[in-house]
């Protein structure tokens, strides 16, 4: 399974996903390529911002859970 696939499968469990844990759990360094590269297959993958403390705030992804707006596999 490619890292587009488990991170796909992650989001659709309803859960969120960060960078850091992109990285830690599926070894992927660029969170933000993957979820374009979902959102080009037609995927509505949102995006807001995770405030991590000490003003920095980091992408926390999720995807839509309206099924009927998925494409369809």
């Amino acid at each position: 399974m490619n890292q587009n696939e488990q991170i796909l499968t992650h989001l659709k469990t309803g859960k969120g996903i960060t960078p850091m844990e992109a990285l830690r759990e599926y070894g992927c360094f660029r969170l933000a390529g993957r979820v374009y590269d979902l959102r080009m297959d037609g995927w509505p993958i949102v995006c807001d911002r995770l405030d991590v403390g000490d003003g920095k705030r980091v992408g926390h992804y999720y995807l839509v859970n309206d099924k009927d707006q998925w494409p369809t596999q």
